[in-house]
């Protein structure tokens, strides 16, 4: 009689202890869900943000790269040329060098 009753008692523990584990992982799910959808409306704004940044950072390099880059390799481009076609052009008015000898350690 006294086994009975205690299992009794134990099964009707266990029954509130199953209960009471559900509960609370039905609001650990509630919790979990808020916060997911808390990220989501907290993260689309830095997301966005993040875009239009990236876009803006196209624009500038692509102005730079036309308005100061392009230009100055131009020129510089077309300086170099005109140096060597001149330097071609007075390479026979240019006296010849003699080549300079070696420099030889003196022998002891």
């Amino acid at each position: 009689m006294v086994a009975a009753a205690i299992r009794d008692i134990a099964i009707i523990i266990i029954a509130i202890q199953s209960i009471v584990i559900g509960v609370l992982l039905a609001v650990l799910v509630w919790q979990v869900w808020r916060l997911v959808k808390m990220l989501q409306s907290e993260v689309q704004p830095i997301i966005r943000d993040a875009q239009d940044t990236v876009s803006t950072v196209r624009g500038t390099t692509s102005f730079v790269s036309d308005k100061v880059v392009e230009p100055v390799v131009k020129t510089s481009s077309t300086l170099i040329g005109m140096r060597r076609t001149v330097s071609s052009l007075t390479a026979d008015l240019r006296p010849k060098r003699k080549p300079k000898k070696p420099i030889t350690p003196p022998v002891a």
